[in-house]
C-alpha cells in the first residue's frame, strides 16, 4: 500500500487520522484565535459588528441567533448555527469535525462541543496523531449549563440534557437526558 501522501489538513477534514503540524492548519487556526479574540473584545450592544465577525468566523450563522462572548473554536468554518439559536457565555466548539448546531438550540453557560478524538494507544498519542467524529445537535435541541457532549453524538430534535451532563452516545429526539454518562430518564410529550 502506498504511503498517504495527502497533506495532514486534507486528512482532518476527510475524518482520518492526521498530525496537527499542517501549516494551512496553523494558518487558519490563527485566523479562527484572531477572530475570537475580535468578538470577544467588542461592545455587547453593537449586534451588527458582532454579527458580522461570526458570519466571517463560522460555516454558518442563522437568522437571530446569538453566541454570548467568550466563545472559543478551533477553526470556525467546521461549524453551523441555524436560525434561533442560543448559546449562553463560555461556550467552546472544538471543531476539528464538523459541529452542526441546528435551528432554536438553547445552550447553558460553559458548554463544550468536543470532536477531537486522541488514541488510546500510547505510542500513537505520543506521536501527536489525532482524528475527530462529527457532532449534531438536531434543532430545538436544550443543553444546560456545563454539558459536555463527546465526539460523534448527535443529540435528537427536542431533546434536553441537564446540567453538568457529559453525552457520550446519541440521544433520540423528545427525552430528558442527565448524569455522565447522560441517560434517558424520560420522554418528552
Amino acid at each position: 500500500m502506498a504511503e498517504d501522501q495527502r497533506s495532514m489538513r486534507d486528512r482532518m477534514l476527510a475524518g482520518d487520522p492526521y498530525i496537527a503540524d499542517d501549516p494551512q492548519l496553523a494558518a487558519e487556526s490563527t485566523r479562527a484565535r484572531q477572530l475570537q479574540h475580535r468578538y470577544n473584545t467588542m461592545d455587547p450592544t453593537d449586534g451588527a459588528a458582532r454579527r458580522a465577525v461570526l458570519e466571517e468566523l463560522l460555516g454558518a450563522f442563522g437568522p437571530g441567533s446569538e453566541l454570548r462572548a467568550p466563545f472559543h473554536c478551533d477553526y470556525g468554518y467546521r461549524t453551523t448555527v441555524g436560525a434561533r439559536a442560543f448559546a449562553n457565555f463560555g461556550l467552546v466548539c472544538l471543531d476539528v469535525a464538523t459541529i452542526t448546531i441546528g435551528d432554536d438550540v438553547q445552550m447553558g453557560p460553559n458548554v463544550q462541543l468536543l470532536t477531537a478524538t486522541h488514541p488510546v494507544e500510547p505510542g500513537p498519542r505520543r506521536d501527536k496523531w489525532e482524528s475527530a467524529e462529527p457532532i449534531v445537535l438536531e434543532d430545538n435541541v436544550w443543553l444546560g449549563g456545563g454539558v459536555i457532549v463527546c465526539p460523534g453524538v448527535t443529540i435528537g430534535a427536542n431533546a434536553v440534557v441537564g446540567a453538568g451532563s457529559v453525552v457520550v452516545r446519541d440521544l433520540p429526539a423528545d427525552v430528558v437526558a442527565v448524569g455522565n454518562p447522560a441517560r434517558v430518564v424520560r420522554s418528552i410529550g
